[in-house]
């Protein structure tokens, strides 16, 4: 069930949605070779709990960590741990925090040191595809639409968009209807109403759109061909006349 949220229920979104960004600009901050992803993640955890928040992420389905750290052909879910990060990776870090009930979700791909011009159009045109993706989105607007934008972009780069998974709704739950694939056309899917809260979250390949579920942790997923992988999100506010974004 689609649901359309309250004034009050936005202002604590919009509250999980800061706190949400401000941990991503934390961590951003702090990425350099040598650094390992589990530091990331203790820093990100006393960061959230420190500012009244709590890790969405950490127990979730059984995930360990209270952020996903995915390096290089890594698309998602990557479990922090013991890697440390060397010059020319590039990490999607995604980070979900619960404030008073309520989620805030977003990702961003960084850069480790000097990287590859390859890579660096990879963030690019991944950061630049969500922002395509919700150009003249408003209530009214269908999630084909953003989902057409998106991949119109992304394709018209070179790259290739994730199929096999999407962006989705958000609020009390972590995951709510609707699902918001990077994909498809415009004027499909569930309609858009003022209130509604959903997380657009495009997952650029420089290869094979298609990718690998690992059986090893049950949680990562890499690209099917070893290439770059980047991940862009921010979860937004569907307005009368547009949108807003609340991480």
């Amino acid at each position: 069930m689609i649901t359309v949220k309250s004034v009050e229920e936005i202002e604590l979104m919009r509250k999980a949605g800061k706190l949400t960004h401000d941990t991503l600009i934390l961590l951003e901050k702090a990425i350099a070779p040598g650094v390992t992803t589990k530091q990331l993640d203790e820093l990100a955890y006393s960061y959230i709990i420190r500012n009244g928040g709590k890790p969405s992420f950490k127990g979730y389905g059984g995930f360990p960590g209270s952020i996903c750290t995915s390096i290089n052909e890594q698309v998602v879910h990557g479990i922090p741990g013991n890697i440390a990060l060397k010059e020319g990776d590039i990490i999607s870090i995604d980070v979900g925090v619960c404030y008073k009930g309520y989620h805030g979700d977003s990702a961003r791909t960084f850069a480790v040191g000097k990287i590859s011009a390859q890579k660096q159009k990879l963030i690019e045109v991944t950061k630049q595809s969500f922002f395509e993706g919700i150009k003249n989105i408003k209530a009214g607007s269908f999630v084909g639409d953003i989902s057409s934008q998106v991949q119109r972009y992304v394709e018209k780069h070179g790259f290739s968009v994730v199929k096999d998974l999407v962006g989705h709704g958000i609020g009390k739950h972590l995951h709510e209807d609707p699902s918001v694939p990077n994909y498809g056309f415009a004027g499909l899917g569930p309609r858009l109403s003022e209130g509604m809260t959903i997380a657009v979250e495009p997952m650029v390949n420089v290869g094979t759109d298609k990718v690998h579920f690992s059986k090893a942790d049950g949680w990562t997923v890499t690209t099917a061909d070893g290439q770059p992988s980047a991940h862009y999100e921010n979860t937004i506010l569907i307005l009368a006349d547009g949108v807003e974004i609340l991480t």
